[in-house]
């Protein structure tokens, strides 16, 4: 479980979780055209759904309204720690954007996984809940993917959203990210990571070039330096080719800021995107209940049109 910092507020009612058949399945997708623009005018018949290479017939409610719980999370290591208050501000301009049914909560990870604010509608909530945010060191985000997927998604039925503010780089003390990842498929949460690899590699590369090019005395003594800028550099470029398969993976996006400033304009961007999500039912004509897992495939009858959403679901098992 995530350790709260102080006990959380918690807001949950009966009807905040919609109830739907056990063996229905929803697909949140997002589409955009070519130029990268959000699609929000299409009908139930310009979609196509995909199972395991098999179509699968639309059903009837398959573009009713659904409100999104969305986790947001704040990696406060080392890396972004100097920048807590641009994702405070980001944070709660964010907020204001859902709609008044969205949920939020928020969990702070560094050496340890926080609970600061427990699902809740109140935007004044997570305003007291961000002003908590204090920095560490160390950096847990597989865990704070796998906690989030594992415990605050075991009893939502709404769309599913993460959206983490961090590098990536993982401290190597717990889960891997590909425990992780099963558990966002098995809770069908979509990841949206807003990093900031763009950031700290401009800061390396200026700083690396500085020292390889000095004289040939001052590049040998600043030799350690060298290396470990050019291995930050290998990491990072390993990071954000992980977070683009992530993201992919659980239908999100990958969302590099060039700084910090931009970042209230990029939260922004995120939630445009839940909002103009299309929410897909369907009955699956495969009704095995053996846990595996389906791989599912979305289509536009427009071509130049680009869905997207989660690569599969682990099916109920008996």
């Amino acid at each position: 479980m995530p350790t709260p910092a102080a006990k959380p507020q918690q807001e949950i009612a009966p009807g905040d979780v919609i109830s739907v058949n056990t063996t229905e399945v929803m697909l949140p997708v997002t589409v955009r055209d070519s130029t990268g623009r959000l699609v929000n005018e299409l009908t139930r018949q310009d979609f196509r759904v995909f199972e395991d290479g098999r179509e699968q017939p639309l059903n009837d409610l398959a573009l009713r309204q659904v409100p999104v719980d969305v986790v947001l999370m704040v990696d406060a290591s080392s890396s972004v720690a100097s920048n807590l208050d641009d994702f405070r501000r980001a944070a709660e301009g964010f907020a204001g954007r859902l709609a008044p049914e969205d949920r939020i909560s928020l969990i702070k990870f560094d050496d340890k996984v926080q609970l600061l604010q427990d699902w809740t509608k109140s935007r004044f909530q997570l305003r007291r809940a961000l002003t908590r945010l204090e920095p560490g060191m160390f950096t847990r985000f597989n865990d704070a993917l796998l906690l989030a997927a594992r415990e605050q998604y075991r009893s939502t039925s709404s769309r599913r959203a993460v959206i983490v503010l961090s590098d990536g780089i993982d401290s190597g003390r717990g889960t891997t990210l590909e425990a992780a990842l099963k558990a966002l498929l098995e809770a069908q949460v979509a990841v949206y990571v807003v990093s900031n690899t763009e950031i700290s590699r401009a800061s390396k590369r200026a700083e690396l070039d500085v020292l390889a090019n000095g004289t040939e005395a001052t590049v040998r003594f600043n030799q350690l330096r060298i290396d470990d800028l050019r291995e930050g550099l290998r990491v990072l470029d390993q990071s954000e080719h992980r977070l683009a398969q992530l993201t992919s993976a659980t239908g999100g996006r990958l969302y590099k800021p060039r700084s910090f400033d931009v970042l209230e304009s990029t939260y922004a961007e995120v939630a445009e995107e839940l909002r103009h999500q299309y929410a897909l039912y369907y009955t699956p004509l495969n009704r095995a209940r053996d846990g595996g897992f389906r791989h599912v495939r979305v289509e536009t009858a427009n071509p130049a049109y680009q869905p997207q959403t989660r690569i599969g679901y682990f099916a109920p098992k008996v």
